[in-house]
């Protein structure tokens, strides 16, 4: 990241699950997609409001830099304002909440509404991180299932940004697909070809984390669906998408990756070449 210490997508491991992802150097190029901020709205009455939302939202007001807030909304280019915490901040602020028996939630309908709340109602851009940090709850573990999918395409199709679609997509999408196969795999087919560039690059980078589990058929289905010549391959966030994907399956299986990459031709713009092939 850059000076400002933004604090990113690295929250969605504090202290609940797997470390988060980052697009590193995704954010300092030139792009033609406008990061989005919802304006806050109340989208449940407050008594009805989950306790950990407001716990969360009180840590937040009490901590931050506002010298430092500036220069993350400047670099994150992003509509919302920051409060001015790091990712070690925020870290250290969301674990003991997440912690507390007394804040986790109880049922799949509270977890599900506390995620919306802090989401749909965010002023300060900490909110969305908190809110993929409270996705993986561990009181959420049984509710990581296709069901969930429904909440997170709505964060990512309303976050439409890189530090939250990432941490969407690989930490939370990931490990469903992993999960459920059968159910979640023409899912992400269809989505690699959806008719927005963020959930397109979600179905890109869910199996970022899969490793020797990684479904190679579908991985060069989503990869194909989103070369050049598809209706986004030429946009930024696409091409580095590819390319981080296979990067990252060349730890498994270089020689695949290699006969990927030439096999594609011009199809593959440099940039995800230049990606693919970095560790090669």
């Amino acid at each position: 990241m850059s000076g400002a210490g933004v604090a990113g997508a690295g929250v969605a491991g504090a202290g609940v699950s797997g470390a988060g992802v980052s697009g590193a150097g995704v954010a300092g190029a030139a792009v033609a997609v406008v990061t989005t901020g919802i304006p806050a709205s109340a989208s449940a009455s407050a008594s009805a409001v989950p306790p950990i939302v407001p716990a969360v939202r009180s840590a937040l007001r009490s901590a931050g830099d506002p010298e430092r807030a500036v220069g993350q909304q400047r670099y994150m280019k992003s509509a919302l304002p920051y409060h001015g915490l790091t990712s070690s901040d925020l870290r250290g602020l969301l674990r003991p909440l997440l912690a507390d028996p007394g804040l986790a939630p109880a049922t799949r309908g509270e977890w599900e509404s506390a995620v919306r709340a802090l989401w749909d109602g965010v002023e300060y851009r900490e909110e969305w991180y908190a809110a993929i940090a409270l996705t993986g709850h561990r009181a959420a573990r049984a509710w990581q299932d296709p069901d969930a999918l429904g909440l997170y395409r709505h964060l990512v199709e309303t976050g439409a940004w890189w530090d939250v679609v990432d941490a969407v997509a690989a930490d939370r999408v990931g490990p469903i697909l992993l999960s459920h196969r059968p159910v979640v795999t023409p899912a992400m087919r269809a989505d690699a070809v959806d008719g927005h560039l963020w959930v397109r690059r979600t179905a890109i980078l869910a199996q970022l984390k899969h490793r020797s589990a990684t479904d190679v058929g579908l991985l060069e289905d989503v990869l194909d669906a989103n070369l050049e010549d598809s209706r986004f391959g030429r946009e930024f966030f696409i091409r580095k998408a590819v390319g981080w994907a296979l990067r990252q399956y060349a730890r498994t299986d270089p020689e695949w990756v290699r006969g990927y990459v030439g096999s594609r031709g011009a199809r593959l713009s440099g940039l995800s070449r230049r990606e693919a092939l970095k560790h090669l």
